[in-house]
């Protein structure tokens, strides 16, 4: 006997009522295949999708600080100093040759977003401006016309570890926004929303941190206002999960040409929907498909980065990232003759004293602290 096709089954089941239910059946057979796009595992430097160039996910075990906030020079045996990227002993030097981090360099042309969950990032730049910020804490810059930074990680505790964890992410500008006057805010983590999502009354079993976007009304703080992200159209979302074993979590749909990835960096044998993810793995999903995160027998951590492309062509060399080759030549020569506003700090890697205490300091003479 010939199979019935789907299309004359469901025709004649519709003389009986029974269509109906068959096309929901069948829809729902289908619901979460393919939703995967592409799976890579997580190394040093994670893959992305425009309009997001760059994610990397430092966690760094420095031992206790000496007094010039680095560690002890027994520990720089051995390693490319300057270049130091290795990760003996449980750490980097990164370029630092003292204190670990990245002494001044320059960006034009798109946005870093960091976000410290542990220990402290001292940041100085061309235009005055400095902070020191950490523990939960997230600094949003937009480089745009050009900007001279430091950013390095001051070993601050003499008596005790000065473990480092942070995600740097960079995110492109449109072509309108490149030549933007640099800015950047401090998004402390007292004001970060943070949801603790409950499957039952007694039971939390979710934490959603919203640095960008939002879920079921309740809304991140506003990204600097040239970003991409403040655009409502582009869908930008940055969300960190932490899902406890046996949580869930629902992942609200969105458009489909929306780009949506999730990168497991903590936790074994997670689900996406039925389909076990590895651990240390990243995922390119479709944001209009159903997605349910479970946690079974330890705790996952995830990353989301989301958005709708820019759409428009991307140059890069190094920390320029520009729309055509001849914008990228001239920002090559605008760097050599301006130094993008110099240099005004005593060192190139430079930190902020002993005391541990979080602060923006801003090109208009603001300064700000989480206090107020």
């Amino acid at each position: 006997m010939k199979l019935i096709s789907r299309r004359i089954l469901l025709s004649l089941l519709g003389v009986t009522g029974l269509g109906f239910l068959v096309k929901r059946w069948w829809s729902r057979s289908l619901e979460g295949k393919d939703m995967i796009q592409k799976q890579f595992a997580l190394d040093f430097q994670w893959q992305t999708q425009e309009p997001f160039l760059f994610c990397v996910h430092h966690y760094d075990y420095y031992p206790k600080g000496n007094a010039q906030f680095g560690p002890d020079p027994k520990f720089f045996q051995g390693r490319d100093m300057g270049q130091d990227f290795s990760g003996k002993d449980g750490f980097r030097m990164y370029h630092g040759q003292e204190i670990p981090g990245f002494p001044v360099h320059p960006h034009r042309g798109f946005e870093t977003i960091t976000i410290v969950r542990k220990g402290y990032v001292d940041h100085a730049d061309s235009l005055g401006a400095a902070g020191r910020y950490g523990q939960g804490d997230v600094q949003w810059m937009t480089a745009g016309s050009g900007v001279q930074h430091s950013e390095m990680f001051p070993l601050l505790k003499q008596n005790e570890e000065n473990t480092l964890e942070l995600f740097q992410i960079w995110l492109n500008l449109p072509q309108k926004s490149k030549m933007v006057t640099p800015h950047f805010k401090m998004f402390w983590s007292e004001q970060i929303p943070t949801l603790d999502l409950t499957l039952d009354q007694d039971n939390k079993k979710v934490r959603l941190t919203l640095i960008a976007g939002q879920y079921e009304g309740t809304h991140a703080l506003k990204p600097p206002p040239d970003s991409w992200a403040s655009q409502q159209e582009s869908d930008t979302a940055i969300w960190l999960l932490k899902i406890e074993p046996g949580g869930r979590f629902e992942v609200p749909k969105t458009f489909k040409e929306t780009a949506r990835s999730f990168y497991v960096f903590v936790g074994k044998n997670a689900k996406f929907n039925d389909q076990v993810v590895s651990e240390k793995s990243g995922y390119y999903v479709d944001a209009s498909q159903k997605l349910t995160i479970t946690a079974q027998e330890s705790a996952i951590e995830v990353l989301m980065l989301q958005s709708r492309p820019i759409g428009e062509p991307v140059v890069q060399y190094g920390p320029f990232v520009m729309n055509t080759e001849a914008d990228i030549r001239k920002t090559i020569a605008d760097y050599q003759k301006t130094q993008f506003g110099g240099w005004p700090w005593e060192r190139h890697d430079m930190f902020h004293g002993p005391q541990i205490r979080r602060f923006a300091h801003y090109p208009d003479g603001r300064t700000e602290s989480p206090a107020g």
